[in-house]
């Protein structure tokens, strides 16, 4: 297949992340307002331009005070900072359907390589609007404070209330 256009299908895409709670739990969140455009050979994405954008209001942990104390300055900062991207930079297959995805990826105004790990799922037509459709799922850690989100409490028992650590987990549908 030759190198064409694609966007990513956001009713059939989710961007999603977890964050170790209280040193005891995970709390699991989406941002529902986002978009993409790759232009590849899904098949091999060697050589692929992609370019991400996440509307940092769209946060969704499913409970509304949470999800405000993430939009402010504590956190996301929406009002000063409404985006995250992430552009590629380097993309290596790993095996048949794998990849090191590497991009930098900007929070808050600071930009970091990070890299993802992605699987190729494959190809299909859509029996409803005929669209060519590829599918990809990845993964990948980084550390909050990193991209300045440092705000924290101290647990009485030892530790703090939300980790360092944040698990980025993506599944995306492109349309040609």
């Amino acid at each position: 297949m030759t190198k064409s256009t694609w966007h990513v299908d956001t009713a059939h895409s989710t961007v999603g992340f977890s964050v170790k709670h209280m040193m005891i739990s995970n709390v699991k969140g989406t941002f529902n307002e986002f978009q993409g455009t790759v232009e590849a050979d899904p098949e091999d994405l060697t050589g692929a331009s992609i370019d991400f954008t996440i509307d940092a209001n769209s946060i969704d942990t499913r409970k509304a005070d949470r999800d405000n104390h993430l939009r402010s300055a504590d956190f996301f900062d929406v009002e000063k900072y409404p985006h995250l991207s992430f552009k590629a930079t380097k993309i290596e297959k790993t095996s048949k359907d794998t990849y090191d995805l590497t991009g930098d990826f900007t929070i808050r105004d600071t930009t970091k390589p990070v890299t993802f790990n992605v699987t190729y799922e494959g190809m299909a037509k859509d029996p409803m609007s005929g669209d060519q459709a590829a599918g990809f799922t990845g993964n990948t850690k980084i550390n909050r404070r990193d991209f300045g989100l440092t705000w924290n409490a101290a647990l009485e028992t030892g530790g703090v209330v939300v980790s360092d650590e944040v698990k980025i987990n993506i599944e995306i549908q492109l349309r040609k």
